[in-house]
Protein backbone atom coordinates (compact mmCIF):
# COMPACT_ATOMS: atom_id res chain seq x y z
CA UNK A 1 0.00 0.00 0.00
CA UNK A 2 1.59 3.61 -0.89
CA UNK A 3 1.82 6.29 1.65
CA UNK A 4 -0.41 9.22 0.74
CA UNK A 5 1.68 12.19 -0.02
CA UNK A 6 2.37 14.32 3.09
CA UNK A 7 0.38 18.24 2.06
CA UNK A 8 1.51 21.34 3.64
CA UNK A 9 -0.84 23.83 5.28
CA UNK A 10 -1.26 27.90 4.57
CA UNK A 11 1.41 27.95 7.69
CA UNK A 12 4.18 26.47 5.95
CA UNK A 13 2.76 28.04 2.72
CA UNK A 14 3.17 31.63 4.47
CA UNK A 15 7.03 30.94 5.92
CA UNK A 16 7.73 29.71 1.82
CA UNK A 17 6.52 33.33 0.73
CA UNK A 18 8.17 34.77 3.65
CA UNK A 19 11.31 33.12 3.33
CA UNK A 20 11.31 33.89 -0.49
CA UNK A 21 10.41 37.65 -0.02
CA UNK A 22 12.45 38.35 2.32
CA UNK A 23 15.95 39.43 -0.06
CA UNK A 24 18.42 41.67 -1.05
CA UNK A 25 15.75 44.33 -1.93
CA UNK A 26 14.93 45.62 1.81
CA UNK A 27 18.56 46.21 2.39
CA UNK A 28 19.78 48.22 -0.95
CA UNK A 29 17.40 50.09 -2.47
CA UNK A 30 16.58 52.83 -0.15
CA UNK A 31 19.93 55.19 -1.26
CA UNK A 32 18.37 54.46 -5.02
CA UNK A 33 14.94 55.90 -4.45
CA UNK A 34 16.60 58.80 -2.29
CA UNK A 35 18.46 60.08 -4.90
CA UNK A 36 15.16 61.61 -6.47
CA UNK A 37 12.27 61.00 -3.46
CA UNK A 38 13.08 62.41 -0.46
CA UNK A 39 10.03 63.06 1.90
CA UNK A 40 9.06 60.41 4.66
CA UNK A 41 5.56 60.39 3.02
CA UNK A 42 6.47 59.38 -0.29
CA UNK A 43 9.04 57.00 0.56
CA UNK A 44 6.58 54.60 3.14
CA UNK A 45 4.38 54.99 0.57
CA UNK A 46 6.26 53.66 -2.32
CA UNK A 47 6.59 50.31 0.13
CA UNK A 48 3.12 50.64 1.36
CA UNK A 49 1.91 50.80 -2.71
CA UNK A 50 4.54 47.88 -2.91
CA UNK A 51 2.85 45.80 -0.72
CA UNK A 52 -0.73 46.67 -2.10
CA UNK A 53 0.18 45.71 -5.18
CA UNK A 54 1.85 42.39 -3.83
CA UNK A 55 -1.32 41.98 -2.18
CA UNK A 56 -3.33 42.20 -5.08
CA UNK A 57 -1.42 40.27 -6.93
CA UNK A 58 -1.83 37.34 -4.60
CA UNK A 59 -5.24 37.18 -4.63
CA UNK A 60 -4.95 36.85 -8.28
CA UNK A 61 -2.10 34.49 -8.32
CA UNK A 62 -4.72 32.15 -5.95
CA UNK A 63 -7.62 32.54 -8.51
CA UNK A 64 -5.60 31.26 -11.02
CA UNK A 65 -3.49 28.42 -8.77
CA UNK A 66 -6.87 27.20 -7.48
CA UNK A 67 -8.45 26.56 -11.03
CA UNK A 68 -5.21 25.48 -13.07
CA UNK A 69 -3.54 23.52 -9.69
CA UNK A 70 -0.71 22.79 -11.45
CA UNK A 71 2.79 23.55 -9.48
CA UNK A 72 4.98 25.68 -11.85
CA UNK A 73 3.91 29.27 -11.39
CA UNK A 74 3.77 31.29 -14.74
CA UNK A 75 5.49 28.35 -16.73
CA UNK A 76 2.16 26.39 -16.51
CA UNK A 77 -0.37 29.14 -15.90
CA UNK A 78 1.16 31.31 -18.97
CA UNK A 79 0.62 27.99 -21.22
CA UNK A 80 -2.89 27.13 -20.12
CA UNK A 81 -4.33 30.68 -20.29
CA UNK A 82 -2.53 31.77 -23.26
CA UNK A 83 0.00 30.00 -25.28
CA UNK A 84 2.81 27.34 -24.87
CA UNK A 85 5.19 30.28 -25.88
CA UNK A 86 4.56 32.49 -23.34
CA UNK A 87 4.57 29.21 -21.20
CA UNK A 88 8.23 28.91 -22.09
CA UNK A 89 9.23 32.78 -22.31
CA UNK A 90 7.89 32.31 -18.51
CA UNK A 91 10.45 29.45 -18.08
CA UNK A 92 13.34 31.79 -20.03
CA UNK A 93 12.78 34.79 -17.69
CA UNK A 94 13.23 32.12 -14.37
CA UNK A 95 16.44 30.31 -16.68
CA UNK A 96 18.00 33.40 -17.72
CA UNK A 97 16.53 36.62 -15.01
CA UNK A 98 14.36 35.35 -12.24
CA UNK A 99 16.88 33.58 -10.45
CA UNK A 100 20.56 34.48 -12.10
CA UNK A 101 19.96 38.29 -11.36
CA UNK A 102 18.87 38.12 -8.15
CA UNK A 103 22.14 36.11 -7.06
CA UNK A 104 24.01 37.80 -8.76
CA UNK A 105 22.33 41.53 -6.89
CA UNK A 106 22.39 39.67 -3.51
CA UNK A 107 26.25 38.81 -4.27
CA UNK A 108 26.94 42.70 -4.98
CA UNK A 109 24.99 43.99 -2.15
CA UNK A 110 27.32 41.49 -0.01
CA UNK A 111 30.35 42.87 -1.90
CA UNK A 112 29.51 46.20 -0.21
CA UNK A 113 28.74 45.18 2.93
CA UNK A 114 31.60 42.17 3.19
CA UNK A 115 33.83 45.32 1.55
CA UNK A 116 33.12 47.22 5.00
CA UNK A 117 34.55 44.82 6.82
CA UNK A 118 37.39 43.52 4.38
CA UNK A 119 40.28 44.45 2.90
CA UNK A 120 38.84 42.70 -0.48
CA UNK A 121 37.50 44.24 -3.80
CA UNK A 122 33.21 43.72 -3.85
CA UNK A 123 33.33 42.60 -7.20
CA UNK A 124 35.88 39.59 -6.13
CA UNK A 125 33.82 38.74 -3.08
CA UNK A 126 30.69 38.95 -5.71
CA UNK A 127 31.99 36.27 -7.54
CA UNK A 128 33.77 34.57 -4.88
CA UNK A 129 30.56 33.74 -2.90
CA UNK A 130 28.61 32.52 -6.02
CA UNK A 131 31.17 29.86 -6.87
CA UNK A 132 31.23 29.12 -2.96
CA UNK A 133 27.45 28.29 -2.80
CA UNK A 134 26.86 27.19 -6.12
CA UNK A 135 29.84 23.94 -5.14
CA UNK A 136 28.24 23.39 -1.76
CA UNK A 137 24.71 23.00 -3.76
CA UNK A 138 26.56 21.03 -6.12
CA UNK A 139 27.50 17.86 -3.65
CA UNK A 140 24.96 18.10 -0.64
CA UNK A 141 21.37 18.37 -1.03
CA UNK A 142 20.63 17.79 2.88
CA UNK A 143 23.11 19.94 4.03
CA UNK A 144 21.38 22.95 1.82
CA UNK A 145 17.98 21.96 3.38
CA UNK A 146 19.09 22.16 6.72
CA UNK A 147 20.76 25.72 6.48
CA UNK A 148 17.70 27.09 4.30
CA UNK A 149 14.99 25.95 7.28
CA UNK A 150 17.40 28.00 9.77
CA UNK A 151 18.42 31.06 7.61
CA UNK A 152 14.65 31.97 6.98
CA UNK A 153 14.39 32.10 10.94
CA UNK A 154 17.92 34.08 11.27
CA UNK A 155 16.37 36.39 8.20
CA UNK A 156 12.69 37.55 10.14
CA UNK A 157 14.24 37.66 13.87
CA UNK A 158 17.45 39.93 11.88
CA UNK A 159 14.64 42.30 10.88
CA UNK A 160 12.67 42.62 14.08
CA UNK A 161 16.30 43.08 16.14
CA UNK A 162 17.30 46.15 13.49
CA UNK A 163 13.53 47.53 13.95
CA UNK A 164 13.58 46.92 17.47
CA UNK A 165 16.88 49.14 17.79
CA UNK A 166 16.15 51.63 15.85
CA UNK A 167 13.12 52.92 17.67
CA UNK A 168 14.66 52.16 21.04
CA UNK A 169 18.00 53.87 20.69
CA UNK A 170 17.72 57.80 19.74
CA UNK A 171 19.10 59.75 17.10
CA UNK A 172 21.47 62.14 16.58
CA UNK A 173 20.76 62.37 12.23
CA UNK A 174 17.99 61.69 10.62
CA UNK A 175 16.77 62.10 7.02
CA UNK A 176 12.73 61.50 8.54
CA UNK A 177 10.78 64.69 6.67
CA UNK A 178 7.22 64.39 7.26
CA UNK A 179 6.58 68.09 5.16
CA UNK A 180 3.80 68.73 2.29
CA UNK A 181 6.23 68.38 -0.35
CA UNK A 182 5.34 64.60 -1.18
CA UNK A 183 2.48 65.94 -3.01
CA UNK A 184 4.54 67.07 -6.07
CA UNK A 185 7.12 63.68 -5.62
CA UNK A 186 3.91 61.41 -6.45
CA UNK A 187 3.91 63.05 -9.81
CA UNK A 188 7.43 63.07 -10.70
CA UNK A 189 8.27 60.32 -13.04
CA UNK A 190 11.08 59.27 -10.72
CA UNK A 191 8.52 57.94 -8.45
CA UNK A 192 7.77 54.98 -11.14
CA UNK A 193 11.22 54.21 -11.22
CA UNK A 194 11.77 54.51 -7.31
CA UNK A 195 8.76 52.07 -7.36
CA UNK A 196 11.05 49.27 -9.43
CA UNK A 197 13.26 48.79 -6.37
CA UNK A 198 10.30 48.65 -4.69
CA UNK A 199 8.11 46.11 -7.10
CA UNK A 200 11.62 43.92 -6.98
CA UNK A 201 11.92 43.69 -3.59
CA UNK A 202 8.30 42.54 -2.88
CA UNK A 203 9.41 39.58 -5.52
CA UNK A 204 8.97 36.12 -4.01
CA UNK A 205 4.60 37.23 -2.91
CA UNK A 206 3.48 34.27 -5.56
CA UNK A 207 5.97 31.98 -3.61
CA UNK A 208 2.98 29.44 -3.02
CA UNK A 209 1.96 29.09 -6.69
CA UNK A 210 4.85 27.37 -7.58
CA UNK A 211 4.21 24.24 -5.50
CA UNK A 212 -0.20 24.21 -5.59
CA UNK A 213 0.08 20.08 -6.00
CA UNK A 214 1.52 20.12 -2.59
CA UNK A 215 -0.73 22.55 -0.68
CA UNK A 216 -3.60 20.95 0.89
CA UNK A 217 -7.05 22.14 -0.10
CA UNK A 218 -5.24 24.95 -2.54
CA UNK A 219 -8.90 26.60 -2.81
CA UNK A 220 -8.43 27.29 1.29
CA UNK A 221 -4.44 27.59 1.80
CA UNK A 222 -3.35 28.57 -1.03
CA UNK A 223 -4.92 32.46 -0.46
CA UNK A 224 -4.24 32.15 2.70
CA UNK A 225 -0.85 31.70 2.44
CA UNK A 226 0.05 34.12 -0.11
CA UNK A 227 -2.58 36.97 1.57
CA UNK A 228 -0.45 36.29 5.21
CA UNK A 229 2.75 35.78 4.12
CA UNK A 230 2.42 39.28 1.92
CA UNK A 231 0.90 41.17 4.81
CA UNK A 232 4.23 39.97 6.89
CA UNK A 233 6.75 41.23 4.71
CA UNK A 234 5.10 44.57 3.95
CA UNK A 235 4.42 45.30 8.11
CA UNK A 236 8.54 44.58 8.49
CA UNK A 237 9.56 46.61 5.24
CA UNK A 238 7.62 49.61 6.31
CA UNK A 239 8.83 50.06 10.07
CA UNK A 240 12.44 48.53 8.53
CA UNK A 241 12.44 51.87 6.43
CA UNK A 242 11.08 54.24 9.41
CA UNK A 243 14.51 53.08 11.28
CA UNK A 244 16.54 53.43 8.30
CA UNK A 245 15.19 56.93 7.98
CA UNK A 246 15.11 57.65 11.47
CA UNK A 247 19.05 56.95 11.84
CA UNK A 248 20.67 58.29 8.90
CA UNK A 249 21.27 61.83 7.32
CA UNK A 250 20.18 62.23 3.09
CA UNK A 251 23.95 62.77 2.35
CA UNK A 252 24.84 59.52 3.85
CA UNK A 253 21.94 57.56 2.91
CA UNK A 254 21.41 59.22 -0.87
CA UNK A 255 22.87 56.47 -3.59
CA UNK A 256 24.36 54.58 -1.18
CA UNK A 257 23.89 50.70 -1.92
CA UNK A 258 24.75 49.94 1.77
CA UNK A 259 22.38 51.63 3.69
CA UNK A 260 22.41 49.04 6.18
CA UNK A 261 26.19 49.95 7.23
CA UNK A 262 25.18 53.79 7.71
CA UNK A 263 22.15 52.63 9.75
CA UNK A 264 24.04 50.25 12.07
CA UNK A 265 26.93 52.53 12.46
CA UNK A 266 24.57 55.62 13.56
CA UNK A 267 23.01 52.76 15.86
CA UNK A 268 25.88 50.59 16.91
CA UNK A 269 28.76 52.24 16.67
CA UNK A 270 32.08 51.25 13.99
CA UNK A 271 32.87 48.63 15.91
CA UNK A 272 28.71 46.94 16.37
CA UNK A 273 28.77 47.98 12.94
CA UNK A 274 31.10 45.58 11.68
CA UNK A 275 28.90 42.99 13.76
CA UNK A 276 25.97 43.92 11.69
CA UNK A 277 28.02 43.85 8.32
CA UNK A 278 29.15 40.53 9.06
CA UNK A 279 24.82 39.80 9.99
CA UNK A 280 23.44 41.27 7.12
CA UNK A 281 26.40 39.16 4.71
CA UNK A 282 25.36 36.08 6.13
CA UNK A 283 21.40 37.70 5.59
CA UNK A 284 22.67 37.91 1.80
CA UNK A 285 24.42 34.44 1.59
CA UNK A 286 20.96 32.26 2.39
CA UNK A 287 19.34 34.45 -0.20
CA UNK A 288 21.47 33.48 -3.10
CA UNK A 289 21.91 29.78 -1.19
CA UNK A 290 18.23 29.50 -1.68
CA UNK A 291 18.29 31.09 -5.45
CA UNK A 292 21.00 28.71 -6.21
CA UNK A 293 19.12 25.51 -4.80
CA UNK A 294 15.50 26.29 -6.22
CA UNK A 295 16.54 27.76 -9.55
CA UNK A 296 18.09 25.01 -10.82
CA UNK A 297 14.73 22.60 -10.50
CA UNK A 298 13.19 25.01 -12.89
CA UNK A 299 15.91 25.24 -15.51
CA UNK A 300 16.05 20.90 -15.10
CA UNK A 301 12.05 20.98 -15.64
CA UNK A 302 12.99 23.13 -19.12
CA UNK A 303 15.99 20.67 -19.68
CA UNK A 304 13.06 17.44 -19.78
CA UNK A 305 10.30 20.09 -22.09
CA UNK A 306 12.93 21.29 -24.64
CA UNK A 307 15.58 19.32 -26.41
CA UNK A 308 17.75 22.43 -26.58
CA UNK A 309 18.30 22.26 -22.42
CA UNK A 310 18.57 18.94 -22.67
CA UNK A 311 21.78 19.08 -20.31
CA UNK A 312 20.55 20.75 -17.36
CA UNK A 313 18.33 17.57 -16.51
CA UNK A 314 21.59 15.32 -16.26
CA UNK A 315 21.74 14.80 -13.01
CA UNK A 316 24.79 13.36 -10.44
CA UNK A 317 24.41 10.42 -8.41
CA UNK A 318 23.30 12.27 -5.54
CA UNK A 319 19.84 13.47 -8.08
CA UNK A 320 21.28 17.26 -8.27
CA UNK A 321 21.09 18.96 -11.51
CA UNK A 322 24.92 19.92 -11.17
CA UNK A 323 25.00 20.99 -14.91
CA UNK A 324 21.91 23.19 -14.89
CA UNK A 325 23.78 24.91 -10.72
CA UNK A 326 26.49 25.97 -12.34
CA UNK A 327 24.84 27.43 -16.12
CA UNK A 328 23.13 29.67 -13.63
CA UNK A 329 25.86 30.54 -11.54
CA UNK A 330 27.75 31.34 -14.64
CA UNK A 331 24.59 33.91 -15.62
CA UNK A 332 25.17 35.53 -12.51
CA UNK A 333 28.87 36.20 -12.99
CA UNK A 334 28.28 37.61 -16.49
CA UNK A 335 25.42 40.22 -14.42
CA UNK A 336 28.51 40.64 -11.70
CA UNK A 337 30.99 41.48 -14.31
CA UNK A 338 29.26 42.93 -16.99
CA UNK A 339 26.56 45.80 -15.07
CA UNK A 340 26.23 47.70 -12.37
CA UNK A 341 23.72 46.88 -9.42
CA UNK A 342 21.33 49.58 -10.61
CA UNK A 343 21.33 48.37 -13.79
CA UNK A 344 20.86 45.07 -13.66
CA UNK A 345 18.09 45.48 -10.80
CA UNK A 346 15.84 47.84 -13.64
CA UNK A 347 15.91 44.99 -15.97
CA UNK A 348 14.98 42.44 -14.41
CA UNK A 349 12.50 44.55 -12.54
CA UNK A 350 11.14 45.26 -15.98
CA UNK A 351 11.36 41.50 -17.15
CA UNK A 352 9.58 40.34 -14.10
CA UNK A 353 6.82 43.14 -14.06
CA UNK A 354 5.55 41.99 -17.67
CA UNK A 355 5.81 38.61 -16.54
CA UNK A 356 3.13 39.34 -13.85
CA UNK A 357 1.06 41.71 -15.44
CA UNK A 358 0.52 39.13 -17.88
CA UNK A 359 -0.42 36.66 -15.44
CA UNK A 360 -2.63 38.63 -13.50
CA UNK A 361 -4.62 39.57 -16.77
CA UNK A 362 -5.69 36.13 -17.34
CA UNK A 363 -8.17 36.30 -14.62
CA UNK A 364 -9.78 37.86 -16.64
CA UNK A 365 -9.53 35.06 -19.43
CA UNK A 366 -11.08 32.51 -16.62
CA UNK A 367 -13.66 34.41 -15.78
CA UNK A 368 -14.93 34.48 -19.32
CA UNK A 369 -14.34 30.88 -19.15
CA UNK A 370 -16.61 30.62 -15.94
CA UNK A 371 -15.38 29.90 -12.82
CA UNK A 372 -15.82 26.47 -11.02
CA UNK A 373 -17.46 25.69 -7.98
CA UNK A 374 -14.30 24.66 -5.90
CA UNK A 375 -12.45 27.74 -6.89
CA UNK A 376 -10.87 30.55 -4.90
CA UNK A 377 -12.44 33.93 -6.59
CA UNK A 378 -10.44 36.87 -5.70
CA UNK A 379 -12.87 39.66 -4.26
CA UNK A 380 -13.71 43.39 -5.63
CA UNK A 381 -13.13 42.14 -9.05
CA UNK A 382 -12.60 43.27 -12.01
CA UNK A 383 -11.30 46.60 -9.80
CA UNK A 384 -8.08 44.11 -7.79
CA UNK A 385 -6.47 42.59 -11.56
CA UNK A 386 -7.80 46.02 -13.20
CA UNK A 387 -5.69 48.07 -10.99
CA UNK A 388 -2.49 45.40 -10.86
CA UNK A 389 -2.91 45.64 -14.70
CA UNK A 390 -2.81 49.70 -14.53
CA UNK A 391 -0.07 49.88 -12.13
CA UNK A 392 2.59 47.23 -13.86
CA UNK A 393 1.65 49.50 -17.22
CA UNK A 394 2.64 52.95 -15.68
CA UNK A 395 6.34 51.25 -14.07
CA UNK A 396 6.70 49.97 -17.67
CA UNK A 397 6.06 53.24 -19.66
CA UNK A 398 7.53 55.37 -17.43
CA UNK A 399 10.98 52.56 -17.44
CA UNK A 400 10.91 52.77 -21.31
CA UNK A 401 10.85 56.44 -21.06
CA UNK A 402 13.08 57.38 -18.24
CA UNK A 403 15.65 53.94 -18.50
CA UNK A 404 15.52 53.21 -22.20
CA UNK A 405 18.91 51.26 -22.13
CA UNK A 406 17.84 48.86 -19.27
CA UNK A 407 14.46 48.40 -20.51
CA UNK A 408 15.89 47.71 -23.89
CA UNK A 409 18.18 45.04 -22.58
CA UNK A 410 14.88 43.34 -21.03
CA UNK A 411 13.20 43.13 -24.13
CA UNK A 412 16.43 41.85 -25.73
CA UNK A 413 16.55 39.56 -23.71
CA UNK A 414 12.84 38.39 -23.87
CA UNK A 415 13.50 38.56 -27.80
CA UNK A 416 16.21 36.21 -27.69
CA UNK A 417 13.67 33.92 -25.57
CA UNK A 418 11.35 33.63 -28.52
CA UNK A 419 13.93 32.69 -31.24
CA UNK A 420 15.41 29.80 -28.88
CA UNK A 421 11.51 28.77 -28.44
CA UNK A 422 11.54 28.20 -32.20
CA UNK A 423 14.29 26.19 -32.22
CA UNK A 424 14.03 24.15 -29.18
CA UNK A 425 11.74 21.39 -30.42
CA UNK A 426 9.82 19.77 -27.41
CA UNK A 427 11.28 16.70 -26.15
CA UNK A 428 9.39 13.11 -26.87
CA UNK A 429 9.09 12.81 -22.80
CA UNK A 430 7.46 15.70 -22.45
Amino acid sequence: MTKAKTRIGWSVGAALVVANMVGTGVFTSLGFQLMDIQNTWSVLGLWVLGGILALIGAFCYAEIGSAIQKSGGEYVFLSRLYHPVLGYMAGWISLTVGFAAPIALAAMALGAYLGNVLDVPPQTLAIGVIIIIALVHSFNLSVSSQFQSFATWFKVILILFLIGAGFWVSSSASALDFSASWTGEILKPSFAIAFVYVTYSYTGWNAASYIIEEIDKPRINLPKALVRGTLIVTLLYVLLHVVFLKHGDLDSLKGQLDVGHVYATNVFGNEGAVIINVLIAFFLISSISAMTWVGPRVSQAMGRDFKLWKFLNRQNKNQIPVLAVWFQAGISIVYVVTGTFESVLLYCGFILQLSALLTVFGVFILRRKGLKENQFKSPLYPWLPLIFVLISLWILIYLLIDQPKESLVGLLILGIGVLTYYVSPKSNSS
